[in-house]
């Protein structure tokens, strides 16, 4: 396992490109409407990214066609951008990583369209408390294992499924880099945090079991029971006191 302990002037270009990746999520979400479609919103991320003199982190990795993942309902994640118009009730969670002088910075948000389902509402806002109740009490000296843990037991205890064939990662200069950041885990295990390091932690939930599929297309995963998932990211600074959310 390489992990990078990034220096100020490297966690000053990922802060900028936290910043430009939050705008994009931004406007995304004040775009997101019945009618809409997700080939717009990439758009609208691609041009909005270009303009700010960065460059879209997922466009043409390992091949990805789209500026954006844009997972519909039970699609997990790397959902492809098509002009089927979104429909009253969807859910969406768009993906998106900005690069910066050479830095990513990765986050993802789930919406809504329009008016959604009560369970609906509920499993995109407890995903994303699941990620604040991970970095909960985390700084240099703690766990992996206990961001792992504290996703998994605060989803499970509300009775969602919590996929474990993804997980978040380090980032910084590689929009993928060491160590894995499972949803799972025990409390007391994995390795030790230093101040510098940067991770893209990223619960991903289901409204039904865990388990889930790999699409023809060799890039989407899906729930196997059809039921709708959630997916909450942000690019975090561990520090000597705490955590450093840097694409809020």
């Amino acid at each position: 396992m390489s992990i990078t302990i990034k220096n100020n002037e490297e966690i000053e270009k990922m802060r900028q490109a936290g910043k430009i990746l939050k705008q994009t999520l931004d406007l995304i979400e004040a775009s997101i409407y019945p009618g809409q479609t997700s080939s717009h919103l990439d758009n609208l991320a691609y041009n909005y990214i270009i303009s700010q003199g960065a460059k879209p982190s997922f466009l043409h990795y390992q091949g990805f066609p789209y500026t954006i993942c844009a997972s519909l309902n039970d699609q997990v994640v790397h959902g492809f951008c098509t002009d089927i118009p979104l429909k009253e009730g969807d859910i969406i969670s768009v993906d998106c990583g900005v690069i910066w002088q050479g830095y990513h910075a990765d986050a993802a948000r789930t919406f809504p369209v329009g008016n959604i389902s009560i369970e609906n509402q509920k499993l995109i806002e407890d995903t994303k408390e699941s990620f604040f109740e991970g970095i909960k009490d985390i700084k240099a000296g703690s766990r992996l294992g206990h961001i792992s843990h504290k996703i998994q037991v605060y989803l499970e205890s509300r009775g969602y499924g919590v996929v474990r064939e993804l997980a978040g990662h380090g980032v910084g200069k590689q929009l993928h880099e060491d160590p894995i950041v499972a949803n799972f885990g025990k409390y007391n295990s994995g390795i030790i945090l230093q101040e510098g390091m940067t991770l893209a932690i990223e619960p991903m939930s289901t409204l039904g079991k865990r388990d889930v599929v790999l699409e023809d297309n060799d890039w989407t995963v899906s729930t196997l029971d059809g039921k709708t998932s959630a997916h909450y990211e942000n690019t975090v600074l561990i520090t000597k006191d705490g955590v450093e959310i840097l694409t809020l």
